[in-house]
């Protein structure tokens, strides 16, 4: 079974948050409005709720074959499917 192209793994959605949230810690411009204290991995998953994290999702098929995945439907069905939890 291949997995569907809009729709993310737990993998990577943790590998996605946790990317980001080091981005964000080595001083990358955050994206939403930075409310001052929060921590790193916050801010990421709050870029995460609000769909604008700036990461491409490469998936390797097991023909070899690499895809890239659209990560704002996939965010959006994993919201959808896992009640706004992250």
């Amino acid at each position: 079974m291949i997995w569907p192209e809009d729709k993310l793994t737990r993998f990577e959605v943790a590998r996605l948050v946790g990317a980001r949230a080091l981005q964000i810690a080595l001083g990358a411009p955050i994206l939403i409005e930075n409310k001052s204290g929060i921590s790193s991995i916050k801010l990421a998953k709050l870029e995460f709720k609000k769909k604008i994290i700036p990461i491409t999702v490469k998936r390797e098929l097991p023909s070899g074959e690499g895809i890239i995945i659209d990560v704002k439907g996939g965010i959006e069905n994993w919201l959808k499917d896992h009640g706004g939890e992250i």
